[in-house]
């Protein structure tokens, strides 16, 4: 059986359990993506996650994007832009 993660939410909701080794893959795409840009629109990271991944990865981009991407922002390691639309992300200073 594979190891899980209980991913957290910047808004106190629960979180989503899903497979650690997913969980890594996405976190490493994101965090490589946000350094390479001062900031990214979140309406187009999950393509670009995608691409990065390929076939190596087994799952819904779009949902895995957007679940990790919520966990990084709990956690403190990006964040949104205020008063951007649409969406903006960057890593967290």
């Amino acid at each position: 059986m594979s190891e899980k993660i209980m991913t957290l939410h910047p808004e106190g909701k629960t979180g989503v359990n899903i497979d650690k080794g997913k969980y890594d893959m996405v976190r490493g795409a994101i965090l490589e993506i946000l350094k390479e840009n001062e900031t990214y629109p979140f309406k187009t990271l999950a393509d670009e996650v995608a691409s990065r991944l390929g076939d190596s990865f087994e799952g819904s981009f779009g949902w895995y994007t957007t679940s990790v991407k919520l966990d990084l922002e709990a956690r403190g390691e990006i964040e949104r832009l205020p008063k951007k639309s649409p969406q903006q992300l960057r890593i967290k200073v």
